[in-house]
């Protein structure tokens, strides 16, 4: 299977969610035996207008996942998954009534909320695989504010950081969050406040200095993030320190 530019190769049960505009295709390959099935739900966008599911279906994160981050079924989950698409296949092939929609959006939408449990399931059980994902990310980030070059650089995005773990925004953030509570923002901004702290309480370099060594345009951006994480202004730090 295909989805964007990378391959996908799986023999257990698996689900993986696609935004409109995402590219996805099948390739048969002749040479391998498959005996794989499975179901693909298409929805058109207008079929969501005017229901609850238009104004919560943004809420589901996993939809900017990218396919290294597919959400891997137990049998019992899969059954769950399955029995609702059932659901939805038989309401749709059934004759068209008041109700029709109003049903097949209430199996979506409860197989959207699965989906969301299935996730936070795996999360907490792929926990050697997330903690890498942790580690990396501390890793990157202490090398990131160790760099002297930060005045070019500018300040890492949760963007950026993400593209340096192989991983979408929206999953590194649900994994953090799992793991430690906090989203990749918050880690950045907490890594980024310890080196201010450092270079705050071991050299003489003025408050604007150390913002732009850290990678501000402007001091005052700095001055408000500092007080916001430790209720103390840069100078106030450096004075109860001393």
């Amino acid at each position: 299977m295909k989805y964007g530019q990378q391959e996908y190769d799986f023999d257990e049960g698996v689900m993986f969610f696609m935004a409109p505009g995402q590219v996805f295709s099948v390739e048969v390959n002749n040479n391998v035996a498959s005996n794989h099935s499975g179901w693909i739900l298409l929805i058109h966008p207008d079929f969501l207008w005017n229901t609850s599911l238009a104004k919560t279906i943004k809420q589901y994160e996993y939809f900017g996942y990218s396919v290294n981050e597919a959400l891997f079924l137990s049998d019992k989950e899969e059954t769950t998954i399955t029995g609702l698409i059932r659901n939805i296949q038989q309401e749709y092939h059934s004759n068209i009534d008041p109700f029709s929609q109003s049903i097949i959006i209430s199996q979506i939408e409860t197989l959207l909320n699965y989906s969301e449990r299935f996730y936070q399931r795996q999360f907490i059980t792929r926990k050697k695989t997330n903690h890498q994902i942790l580690d990396r990310l501390e890793k990157l980030l202490a090398d990131y504010f160790n760099d002297e070059d930060l005045t070019t650089k500018g300040l890492p995005t949760v963007q950026s950081i993400a593209e340096s773990l192989n991983v979408s925004p929206s999953y590194l953030s649900g994994v953090l969050k799992t793991l430690t509570g906090q989203s990749t923002q918050q880690h950045i901004h907490d890594k980024l406040i310890e080196k201010a702290k450092e270079k705050l309480s071991t050299t003489s370099l003025s408050v604007s200095e150390i913002a732009y060594e850290l990678g501000f345009e402007h001091p005052q951006s700095f001055s408000k993030l500092f007080k916001t994480k430790t209720n103390l202004s840069p100078l106030e730090f450096r004075q109860s320190f001393n």
